[in-house]
């Protein structure tokens, strides 16, 4: 009898469990499973985003809806930055699963809940100059400008709040509970709307009105949270110090932080050039790209659905050393991820002029939108590779390899930007775009296999214990 088993026998389930008792497979459902709620949950933010901005239109003021839209664009700047604790909670969380490492489990969450606090107290604390060079660089009017103070002053003490639950969000997305995931999200963004309405509009508190909501939405979310963890954790809260704290993976932690925080700066850098080349080309073309830009974010949120579940799965497989499941995971994620795709881009080719008409009323830019169209249509194509094979390298903390090859991919657009836009007008604007997704994508594609093949160096490793969770 054979001492160990082929690798076509390898990939039996049954032969799996006996080799390896922390293998797992990898179907279609459990895809599913994550995919469907988190993308549920990622959708229902832009839909707080309407119903805030509906409530201060409501009041008539202009001022106050520039001041709500200021302030929302300097909270997206804040959030955005701390992004990266969702993601690298969900992929370290993940490895520990596998590994079947009750110690990392807790000790993961801890610290990305300790992250969390300090980040958002120093947020809270520099928030007079935040807040001052945010208004200074936006070059709002007076009347804009005091309704952002009035919004900012308040809403700035939730951040810790906001910043917390990004950390066990992130948890609970690498435990594979998406359901979870989609309840806070959910329960989040409704109390806001709720609140946001009886504030505003039932109370007349206004503006102010609008960010007390949502600093009690992030407080009370952040406190069922924690009873949520504390539940899963069997109402035990304790972990050990030594863990908590263990220099090495808190030092992970923060390099893993560290990369994904400049993949984020990057990806806002290329939107933010983006839509000042486009200013540059008039007034009704940047209208136009503003109006094209929904429709590539709205398929940005869809596919966030497929790209949490290959950061599940990967980081899963990576703790449990079982590269089957690693690279089923991969196979399924892209596999839908392309359906999910295809089909955005063809109703956005179909139907795209009908939400252009939707969307504005000024007949100069519907004109100009239809024109480029085609390009936000091809977006969601040119895009899948990038969004799933992030979630693939997040899940697996290949963040150094992830930040390097979006810095790659950013000057690949900055090169095409520079020759294309002035060549081809707005079309090279939207050509850059395209392109600088599939750079990403493909990019990524490059670096997989020798990432693949150092995690897994041959079927046998699943025997092995589990690495110290990093980039492998």
């Amino acid at each position: 009898m054979k001492d160990q088993p082929t690798a076509q026998e390898f990939a039996r389930p049954d032969v799996e469990a006996r080799v390896n008792p922390r293998a797992f497979d990898v179907t279609h459902r459990s895809v599913f499973a994550i995919a469907v709620p988190m993308t549920l949950a990622f959708l229902s933010t832009p839909i707080l985003g309407i119903v805030d901005t509906t409530v201060i239109g409501r009041l008539g003021d202009a001022a106050l809806l520039g001041g709500i839209a200021v302030g929302a664009i300097i909270f997206d700047l804040i959030f955005t930055t701390f992004n990266c604790l969702r993601s690298s909670t969900t992929g370290l969380t993940a490895q520990a699963l596998g590994a079947d490492n009750e110690r990392e489990l807790r000790a993961a969450l801890y610290r990305a809940v300790l992250i969390a606090i300090i980040c958002g107290i120093v947020v809270v604390i520099l928030q007079a100059p935040l807040l001052a060079g945010s208004l200074w660089f936006m070059g709002a009017s007076a009347d804009v400008s005091q309704a952002t103070s009035d919004y900012f002053n308040i809403r700035v003490l939730g951040t810790p709040f906001g910043l917390v639950n990004y950390a066990i969000l992130g948890w609970f997305l690498g435990l594979g509970r998406a359901g979870t995931g989609l309840a806070l999200q959910g329960v989040l963004n409704l109390l806001n709307m709720v609140l946001n309405i009886i504030f505003v509009m039932g109370l007349g508190w206004g503006i102010a009105g609008v960010a007390l909501g949502t600093v009690i939405g992030e407080a009370t979310i952040a406190l069922v949270g924690a009873v949520l963890v504390w539940r899963e954790l069997g109402g035990r809260w304790r972990v050990e110090k030594a863990a908590l704290l263990d220099p090495e993976r808190l030092l992970a932690t923060l390099i893993v932080n560290r990369d994904i925080m400049i993949r984020s700066f990057s990806l806002l850098f290329v939107f933010w050039l983006f839509t000042a080349a486009g200013a540059r080309n008039g007034d009704i073309a940047l209208g136009a790209n503003a109006v094209l830009m929904n429709f590539f974010l709205l398929g940005g949120y869809f596919l966030d659905g497929f790209a949490t579940a290959a950061e599940q799965f990967a980081g899963r497989a990576l703790g449990a050393r079982h590269r089957p499941a690693f690279e089923r995971a991969v196979r399924l994620t892209v596999f839908w991820g392309f359906i999910l795709a295809g089909s955005l881009s063809a109703i956005l080719f179909v139907f795209g002029g009908v939400f252009v008409d939707i969307m504005t009323t000024n007949e100069a830019v519907r004109e100009a939108a239809r024109i480029f169209l085609p390009w936000a249509a091809l977006t969601p194509l040119a895009g899948v590779l990038a969004f799933q094979f992030d979630g693939v390298f997040i899940g697996a903390t290949w963040s150094v390899e992830m930040r390097n090859m979006m810095l790659v991919s950013l000057a690949i657009y900055v090169a095409l930007w520079k020759i294309a836009e002035p060549a081809m007008g707005n079309h090279g604007l939207w050509l850059s775009l395209n392109c600088f997704l599939l750079a990403r994508g493909l990019l990524l594609i490059w670096r997989y296999p020798k990432k693949l093949n150092a995690a897994f160096p041959d079927v046998s490793s699943v025997e092995r214990p589990a690495r110290p969770v990093g980039n492998a």
